[in-house]
């Protein structure tokens, strides 16, 4: 088996990491008419504001002096994005994006996670006859194309680092993918479906598959169950899947309120954002996350997120991959 040896050192990793950041942010805002906003690094708890995640992960939370209160470190701004188009006046069609930086404090570090997390958030305006499948798809692939877009502009510049990519993305419903593949995990699935078709969008992730698990955990209170999803790439430095971006239209009045009671959370429904989409004050939209740092270890072909990203590790875990001849930032 050979070594693993990264195609850049330190140095000129940091170099690659702001050309494909620069590359593809500009492209992506241009192709989705975003405009990039400042966004809070903390929020109040009591807004609910906040992402729970799969509502088991504990947010970082301190006391603020002057405020004698205490705030947390934001989790996702999948919330504060739908409530800042409405402050801004923000029309139909058009949206904001924005560097998001969190602290995870109970993810699972491995190659792929790491308690620091950055991506670009955004959010978009739709109509209500927006809100389909078919409008979900022409958005995926818009996404998919500033993606594929950016292969060749890395492969360009770094040619040893060329990546192909299909034309297009595969779609596939959680329901379809277990029905192909009932005898293997979730991530299984992933793995096997991805590795045949390069690029994937996993849809409809949230309600119960037939086994009454769903296919991963997803917040009742942002993205339509029925209408969202994962895009996912096939990986060949790691033989995985690699997902790059959790996206989807967002909840309505109906579709809030069924989630948060499958969850069991009907507490939240009294809390201020709950309240401003229950009560139609705010816009209806789609929005997501795409990795920063996983889009650059993808494209950079690193074994680590921690080869594009200065994280925080365990001493004997950075021995232990030294050995494998990786280095982290």
């Amino acid at each position: 088996m050979c070594k693993y040896q990264t195609k850049l050192n330190l140095l000129e990793t940091e170099i690659a990491i702001k050309f494909i950041k620069d590359n593809f942010e500009r492209d992506f805002s241009e192709a989705m008419n975003l405009t990039r906003v400042s966004a809070p690094l903390v929020v109040r708890p009591e807004t609910g504001l906040n992402d729970n995640l799969n509502g088991y992960e504990r947010p970082v939370n301190f006391d603020v002096l002057n405020l004698h209160k205490e705030v947390e470190i934001v989790q996702s701004l999948a919330k504060w994005k739908r409530m800042a188009l409405a402050k801004y006046n923000f029309k139909v069609g058009s949206g904001l994006y924005t560097d998001m930086n969190a602290i995870r404090r109970d993810e699972e570090m491995d190659n792929l996670h790491s308690i620091y997390v950055d991506q670009w958030d955004w959010e978009k305006i739709i109509t209500r006859e927006n809100r389909n499948f078919t409008f979900l798809k022409e958005t995926v692939r818009k996404i998919y194309s500033v993606i594929k877009l950016l292969s060749y502009k890395v492969a360009n510049r770094y040619p040893s680092l060329a990546t192909e990519l299909p034309n297009d993305i595969f779609f596939i419903s959680t329901s379809d993918l277990e029905q192909m593949y009932p005898t293997l995990d979730r991530k299984a699935r992933e793995d096997a479906i991805t590795k045949i078709h390069k690029a994937v969008f996993i849809y409809q992730i949230g309600w119960d598959l037939s086994d009454g698990m769903p296919h991963d955990g997803r917040a009742a209170d942002y993205d339509d169950w029925q209408l969202n999803g994962d895009i996912i790439l096939w990986y060949d430095v790691l033989e995985h899947a690699f997902e790059i971006s959790s996206m989807g239209i967002r909840v309505d009045e109906k579709s809030i309120v069924e989630q948060l009671k499958k969850r069991g959370e009907e507490n939240k429904l009294t809390n201020p954002y709950v309240q401003d989409v229950i009560n139609q004050k705010l816009p209806l939209t789609i929005g997501g996350g795409i990795g920063q740092s996983r889009l650059c270890m993808f494209f950079l072909k690193k074994k680590h997120i921690g080869e594009v990203q200065a994280s925080i590790w365990d001493e004997e875990y950075l021995k232990a991959l030294a050995k494998e001849n990786i280095h982290l930032l």
